[in-house]
């Protein structure tokens, strides 16, 4: 008896040893896990700051020319392809500088160390569809460094049938809302992997056009394109040219997918005014649809502090840009 008691003991002390012993392992395995995914998040996270390249100078004349406290305002006469028919009606780009507020994604109203430089482009486009008006208006925030996407991109459509709005802000991934008063599209909310926006190439056109991208690339398309026609918002493949025609340049995107295509013509020498552009899709319903060609062409442009000029005295501001 006495000899079975003891090796009850002994196997009693082994079983606490064995259970310890797997009880460190379990706790250093999962320590040595901890530590390694808090290794991976801390790299990802120094990637991500790496791979912000560095911001690029900004030349003399650029400054001369965007900081002298007016903004650029360009009409355009517009020929628009709208349910299978063309539309007359006008187009303005305004492009202005101004700080902007990294977390807030909106004009900064003081200075901050943490303001980034854009150029904005407010994009619009008015004309008649039969009875009934369309309003259109598409923004884009871009670095004037150059050295990142578009902080933040937003478009809206009203019509007598309703209202369509759109809103990218970059953050760490392309975060997007969208709401329309179709069915299909309702209100969604989706995040995207970093990517070339064209809504932002217009303004990279005014900054740096040498650094345009150009080959086979993927490419986001217009928030007007995709809303109007009713596309998935997503990149999709295209075929880009930057080339010298007569003393401009044409910068052309073709979209096979979409049986698209969209030509920006402007000057080559600085300040590189977008002197006219150019998109051809299908236009219309089902098989009835055919391809028809958009045309914007300059009329006048204006440097001018707008913002100041809200006065029913400045209205004759309106009739020298032929709007």
């Amino acid at each position: 008896m006495g000899v079975l008691r003891y090796l009850i003991r002994v196997e009693n002390v082994f079983l606490v040893v064995m259970v310890m012993a797997t009880f460190l392992c379990t706790t250093s395995c999962v320590d040595k896990t901890k530590e390694t995914k808090d290794k991976i998040a801390l790299n990802q996270a120094m990637e991500k700051v790496v791979k912000t390249p560095p911001k690029k100078k900004v030349s003399e004349a650029f400054k001369k020319y965007w900081y002298a406290g007016d903004a650029e305002i360009t009409s355009y006469k517009l020929e628009q392809a709208r349910y299978g028919e063309m539309r007359e009606g006008n187009a303005v780009l305004i492009f202005v500088t101004e700080p902007f507020l990294k977390n807030k994604q909106v004009k900064a109203d003081g200075k901050n160390p943490d303001n980034i430089a854009v150029l904005k482009l407010n994009s619009t486009k008015n004309y008649l569809t039969g009875i009934y008006p369309y309003s259109i208006m598409s923004s884009s925030f871009y670095p004037v460094h150059d050295n990142q996407h578009a902080l933040k991109v937003s478009f809206s459509a009203q019509e007598w049938c309703g209202q369509v709005y759109a809103q990218l802000n970059n953050r760490e991934a392309f975060e997007i809302t969208s709401h329309s008063y179709f069915e299909n599209e309702a209100d969604q909310n989706l995040k995207l992997e970093k990517g070339i926006l064209e809504n932002e190439l217009w303004n990279k056109i005014r900054i740096d056009p040498d650094n345009l991208p150009v080959g086979e690339l993927k490419i986001i398309p217009s928030f007007e394109h995709i809303r109007l026609l009713h596309k998935d918002l997503k990149p999709y493949s295209a075929s880009v040219s930057l080339n010298l025609k007569n003393e401009m340049q044409v910068y052309q995107i073709t979209y096979p997918e979409l049986e698209r295509t969209l030509t920006i013509n402007f000057t080559s020498a600085f300040p590189h005014t977008i002197e006219s552009w150019s998109e051809s899709y299908k236009s219309g319903f089902g098989s009835k649809a055919k391809t028809l060609t958009t045309k914007a062409t300059k009329i006048k442009t204006l440097k001018t502090p707008y913002w100041k000029q809200n006065s029913n005295n400045n209205l004759a501001l309106r009739d020298s840009l032929g709007l």
